[in-house]
């Protein structure tokens, strides 16, 4: 398998025009010739990453967070991305990503999250206009209602390693649940229409959280960034190993920037 006959297989799974306007996916290095026998898929290109890609000898990895999402004027070996550009080519590594066009895909990151936590009746939580069968974020229920505290506390088991915030009553029976995996305060208003019990997302911040509740949305479940879109790169990694015949590892390295530690509850 070429470099380029699994770029073209992944833009028919996960076409470059889904993604947002502000988005950068798709192939970021690589020699369309070059051959690949192993492929590393993480949520992130990160030095750790590129280590662990190194010693398992893969020669493609595929992120879902790009790598030059923000614009640079430089890749030299003195700045973060350069260093790791650098790398990945001495070592003969390409790179693709698959970012927001990996989020409206079905099956895309959010149905990873929605199976995760073993959902189903799963849905597009805003589905795309011109392809209601895709969209942001899921809908689905749980086999069996359960508490708030227990859906975090089911959140917390089923998904990888992660810290897990609640708000609302602890009490309130939920059976009904929105997820987007990934930063998710966008589509708070969504999962409010929907009238669910539950939205479990990433990232949600203060104010918005905030305002939510105060109008009357569902509660809400927060956990990792990582934890949230980790479970993806199982799915994308079944349909390589089906459709390309390589070998396929998936990073399990946490590059959430975050770390649990004890709380001062004096």
């Amino acid at each position: 398998m070429r470099v380029a006959d699994l770029i073209e297989l992944l833009q028919q799974r996960y076409p470059t025009e889904w993604a947002e306007d502000w988005d950068r996916v798709g192939w970021v290095l690589g020699e369309p010739g070059a051959e690949v026998d192993t492929v590393l898929l993480a949520v992130d290109c990160d030095p750790a990453v590129v280590d662990e890609a190194e010693a398992a000898g893969a020669q493609f990895v595929f992120t879902h967070h790009p790598l030059l999402l923000r614009g640079v004027s430089s890749v030299a070996p003195t700045t973060y991305k350069g260093r790791i550009v650098h790398r990945m080519i001495r070592s003969g590594i390409a790179l693709y990503t698959a970012h927001t066009n990996g989020d409206v895909a079905n099956p895309g990151v959010s149905d990873a999250l929605a199976a995760a936590l073993g959902l189903t009746g799963v849905r597009p939580l805003r589905p795309d206009p011109r392809a209601p069968e895709r969209g942001h974020g899921r809908i689905g229920s749980l086999p069996e209602p359960m508490s708030l505290a227990a859906f975090a506390a089911h959140a917390a088991a089923r998904l990888p390693k992660t810290a897990v915030r609640a708000a609302g009553d602890p009490a309130a029976t939920v059976a009904t649940v929105a997820v987007s995996g990934g930063a998710g305060d966008a589509f708070l208003t969504d999962a409010a229409r929907a009238a669910v019990d539950a939205y479990l997302t990433a990232d949600l911040r203060h104010h918005p959280a905030q305002e939510h509740l105060a109008g009357g949305g569902p509660a809400l479940v927060d956990v990792s960034h990582w934890a949230s879109e980790r479970p993806w790169l199982d799915d994308v990694a079944a349909f390589l190993r089906a459709e390309a015949g390589v070998k396929t590892l998936v990073s399990d390295v946490d590059t959430s920037p975050w770390v649990l530690l004890e709380g001062n509850h004096s």
